[in-house]
């Protein structure tokens, strides 16, 4: 600020001054101090508009944080009553979820209930089912069991059969083979007067 500066200088300006010999006087420049009050007479007024305007402002701002608070502490009223409306709605509606949750869990208990009747009959239910189809099979395999013997019996009869006559069929084939290598032998074996006309000695 220009005002404060000058004020300054002139604090300085006396700080600095010679002092009167005997005296509690001092010596000043006086065009220097003149020059200074002319800067003041000439800076005063616009610091002091200047002040003047803060002032205004400050009032403005005063006044508009007052009107803020008055809003906030309407505000908060507000909130205040729709709490306490909201809490009593709240409880209400508090009251009225445990009411349906214990009628919930009563059903559900009753449900439970009949599903384990329900499960149990079905359970029972096809235990005796599957002892019944058992009791079928068992009674079904007795009755087929001798069927299946003489079957069996048959299989190994004619299995047996099978086998020998395998037996024969490999009989008469180590047969066949021991002549068939036992002929070329005896041919050669032969004199070639004993040969027939038509063959020619190579």
């Amino acid at each position: 600020m220009a005002v404060r500066d000058t004020l300054d200088k002139i604090e300085n300006l006396v700080a600095g001054a010679s002092h009167m010999p005997l005296t509690a006087k001092i010596l000043v420049d006086e065009n220097d101090l003149v020059h200074f009050v002319e800067d003041l007479r000439n800076d005063l007024p616009e610091e002091l508009g200047k002040a003047e305007k803060i002032m205004a402002e400050r009032d403005d701002i005063i006044a508009a944080a007052q009107k803020d608070a008055d809003n906030i502490i309407e505000a908060a009223r507000e909130k205040a009553a729709r709490i306490m409306e909201e809490s009593e709605i709240m409880r209400a509606a508090r009251e009225q979820s445990e009411a349906i949750l214990q009628q919930t869990r009563a059903e559900e208990r009753e449900i439970m209930e009949r599903t384990q009747e329900n499960a149990k009959q079905l359970r029972d239910d096809a235990d005796r089912y599957a002892n019944q189809v058992f009791d079928q099979l068992i009674a079904h395999v007795t009755g087929t069991f001798p069927g299946i013997q003489q079957a069996y019996q048959a299989v190994q009869q004619t299995e047996q059969g099978l086998q020998q006559a395998r037996q024969v069929l490999q009989q008469a084939k180590e047969q066949m083979n021991r002549a068939a290598a036992a002929a070329p032998a005896v041919t050669m074996q032969r004199h070639p007067s004993q040969m027939p006309p038509h063959a020619t000695l190579s």
